[in-house]
């Protein structure tokens, strides 16, 4: 292992290289185009994963544009190595461009430096180092190149519709030591009609705010329109609850009669509500104490208020749901869109793995239908959980441990990964102890040592799996 390590070290350049290359392509999910199911920007990050790999002197394969692989090695069996190319919306304000890939203080910035392709780049020169020290494989090992983990998972659905599944591996797009289990990710969207007739006093023009449903939004905007006798309310209400609260919003006077009403937030992981301040939240929290709103977007900005308000866990929304393995459900509204005819929020709930789809969209359904509120566009992606003496359990933590000298700890987590499109997966790194998550954050970055050591990491557990068997 020694040589593989020293393999790695002598590509450092090359690792750093390739990361700023693709951390300097765009690629947010888009509208599709022919060949390009989820956009130019993800197609080219796409093709120039695989062209890489080419180089490396990998065997490459592009699925219809829908993910691809890189392959090595021998053997009836595969070892898959799960990663993703796509990024959320990069936000706003950063320290550095988010698609330039720069250095700073031992660092690389940008979108998807460590979610997920500063990984992708560190497993794939992982398998060149096994292939420059000449090691011989009992099964086959392929990166296998997602496309939409941050959307849908059409890309990797489609993938395995195609390609032969592996018999095990890992993915490299949470944290460290192993991630054995992973709640369930719902995503849905409640809408409600609103009656078009106007009414005396304040008319919502509109609401806007978020840009995925499993981002915490970091940017929320109101248009209101008051009467005479609702101006002044407005005003001082607005003065009274950021005095109160402390939220960071404006408000700005718009014509003779209307506000532009604006909340920032902090952007954060949608599995991580804690870690940031929802600009939506904060806002329907406001609109909520004006009472000279009239009708049903009124009633529909109550029962979000009084059912999630600013809560993390959906205690209010009758969901506050939790096992021994996993912990609490976890619940954030990551996007709104009102206008004078309909609201629709979209929210991203996290649910242990004890529980089911149906156990927490019942219960939601029991709130919503009272509010005259409809539950549409539902996507489940059931929970992960692989037990500890599972054989690829095992190798990992042998693994971590002879690397890192830590004790590989099992631990749960809210987020969703590729380890679960397949048996036998678990996600493992790229985030060491004690680091901080800066996933669908500002200022997302991968120290390049961590990056480096990433690598000697999958080296070592590929070889254990595909090689020491």
């Amino acid at each position: 292992m020694e040589l593989i390590e020293t393999k790695i070290d002598e590509m450092k350049d090359d690792i750093i290289k390739s990361t700023q290359e693709l951390i300097r392509i765009k690629s947010v999910e888009e509208e599709a185009k022919p060949g390009m199911p989820f956009g130019e920007g993800v197609n080219k990050a796409l093709e120039y994963v695989l062209e890489l790999s080419g180089k490396l002197g990998f065997e490459t394969k592009n699925v219809d544009g829908y993910a691809g692989h890189a392959q090595y090695g021998e053997g009836n069996e595969i070892v898959g190595v799960l990663v993703h190319l796509d990024v959320v919306p990069e936000g706003k304000g950063w320290t550095y461009p988010p698609y330039g890939g720069e250095i700073h203080d031992g660092r690389i910035y940008g979108r998807g430096a460590i979610d997920n392709k500063g990984p992708a780049i560190a497993a794939l020169y992982a398998l060149k180092a096994l292939k420059e020290a000449g090691i011989e494989t009992k099964r086959r090992i392929r990166i296998i190149f997602g496309t939409d983990e941050e959307s849908g998972w059409e890309g990797i659905k489609y993938y395995f519709k195609k390609e032969e599944t592996p018999l095990c591996g890992f993915s490299p797009d949470a944290e460290y030591p192993i991630i054995n289990s992973e709640k369930g990710i719902i995503i849905f969207k409640m809408r409600k009609e609103f009656n078009a007739e106007s009414e005396k006093g304040i008319t919502i023009d509109y609401i806007k705010g978020g840009t995925r449903a499993n981002v915490v939004p970091d940017y929320c905007e109101a248009g209101l329109i008051a009467d005479d006798s609702s101006r002044d309310g407005i005003e001082t209400g607005f003065r009274a609850f950021v005095e109160k609260t402390g939220y960071k919003m404006e408000l700005m006077p718009e014509g003779q009669n209307g506000f532009i009403i604006k909340s920032y937030g902090i952007s954060a992981h949608g599995s991580l509500p804690e870690k940031g301040k929802n600009a939506i939240c904060q806002l329907i929290m406001f609109l909520n104490t004006l009472n000279t709103i009239k009708g049903d977007a009124s009633d529909f900005i109550s029962f979000l208020a009084e059912n999630i308000g600013m809560e993390f866990y959906g205690q209010s929304l009758g969901v506050g749901l939790r096992d021994e393995i996993s912990g609490k459900l976890i619940l954030n509204v990551g996007v709104i869109d009102f206008d004078k005819k309909q609201g629709t929020v979209e929210i991203n709930i996290r649910y242990p793995i004890k529980y089911t789809c149906d156990d927490v969209m019942n219960r939601i359904r029991e709130r919503t239908s009272e509010a005259g509120i409809e539950v549409i566009d539902i996507s489940d992606n059931p929970p992960l959980y692989v037990s500890e003496d599972n054989f690829l359990v095992q190798k990992l933590k042998k693994v971590y441990e002879e690397v890192t000298g830590r004790k590989a700890e099992l631990i749960s987590i809210g987020g969703g990964t590729y380890a679960r499109a397949i048996k036998n997966a678990v996600a493992f790194g790229p985030l060491f102890p004690g680091k901080p998550e800066l996933a669908h954050e500002k200022d997302e970055n991968i120290e390049i040592d961590d990056l480096i050591l990433n690598a000697k990491i999958y080296a070592k557990a590929l070889y254990e799996l595909a090689c020491n068997i």
